[in-house]
């Protein structure tokens, strides 16, 4: 996408604007030089300082705006991911900031989970994992960290509050790809 630096920029800006109870942000201005912000679209906004997470928030499916969406997961990133305390201003000069947008979830259909195991394409799909009222994702690049098929499902069964062979109650599986904007 030829757009990635002001997608970064408005995703940095909408943490700097919380971050310092400042306005930043013009939208009418943005939405009409980059008419791309108007689509609906699905992000997921993840924070790094020093590689290491720092908050990670997003959508599954495309409900608001590109911009809309950027900004409010931006936010919710930086200040209400509940495995963080909110990011201070101090951590503000030190983080990295990916964009994933996001393909619309398709539900995968699978007999077993060796079945599963061979529709699945590790590093390419994301996961969403659904069983009754639990469900929790994965985005594509979580396979570089658990590359496994075993500790991948093992973990996101758990991140779903589920027992970590939830597999065996075949679960809803829903795939979906994610373009990645990283800052450099």
């Amino acid at each position: 996408m030829k757009n990635e630096k002001i997608l970064l920029s408005i995703a940095r800006d909408a943490i700097k604007e919380k971050l310092f109870n400042i306005k930043i942000i013009d939208k009418s201005f943005l939405l009409t030089k980059y008419p791309i912000l108007n689509q609906n679209s699905a992000v997921f906004i993840t924070i790094n300082k020093d590689k290491n997470l720092r908050g990670c928030i997003g959508s599954l499916v495309a409900h608001r705006t590109l911009l809309d969406d950027i900004i409010s997961n931006s936010v919710s990133a930086g200040f209400s991911d509940p495995r963080f305390k909110p990011l201070s201003k101090k951590e503000f000069e030190n983080i990295e900031i990916e964009i994933s947008i996001l393909s619309e979830p398709q539900l995968l259909n699978y007999s077993d989970i060796s079945d599963l195991r061979n529709k699945i394409r590790p590093n390419i799909d994301g996961v969403v994992l659904k069983y009754g009222n639990s469900r929790a994702t994965y985005l594509p690049h979580v396979w570089e960290q658990l590359p496994q098929f075993d500790k991948f499902f093992e973990f996101l069964c758990k991140k779903a509050g589920l027992s970590l062979n939830c597999l065996n109650q075949h679960p809803d599986i829903y795939t979906y790809q994610a373009q990645k904007i990283k800052d450099k």
